[in-house]
């Protein structure tokens, strides 16, 4: 998916939609990409002579490429963070990094939705954890 097709998805516009492009892969599982311009609204301050993504960001980028596995699921609907799981930061992504996130679905309780990410760039892991989310009727 392109990021125009992702945006037939996902809620999230700029500067929020963290997602340039995404894809389903054979085993069921997503993978969402992006790359860090570097001109970011989070780059700014976080750090001036070492600008570093905050890890709550890879999060949300996280979280966004997953979504994209249960797209007919998401649509219509806001997805609203509900937790936070194992969350680790094992390396620091930054400007001109390309992140690519592996996501795979846990389980389904209503509303409720559980997946597992991990964020590399290059070959090296940035980021894992588990993440729940909830779909919700746009008020």
């Amino acid at each position: 998916m392109t990021r125009e097709e992702i945006k037939e998805v996902l809620p999230h516009r700029e500067p929020m939609l963290l997602v340039d492009e995404a894809h389903k892969n054979d085993d069921g599982t997503a993978t969402g990409v992006y790359t860090v311009r570097g001109d970011e609204f989070f780059l700014q301050g976080h750090f001036p002579d070492y600008p570093v993504v905050p890890g709550v960001i890879l999060c949300e980028m996280a979280a966004q490429s997953s979504c994209l596995l249960m797209a007919e699921k998401v649509r219509g609907k806001t997805t609203l963070y509900a937790g936070m799981n194992n969350v680790k930061f094992k390396q620091s992504v930054s400007a001109g990094d390309t992140v690519s996130f592996t996501c795979s679905h846990i389980r389904s309780l209503g509303a409720f939705h559980f997946i597992k990410a991990e964020g590399r760039v290059g070959d090296k892991l940035c980021l894992s954890g588990e993440f729940s989310f909830a779909l919700v009727d746009k008020n």
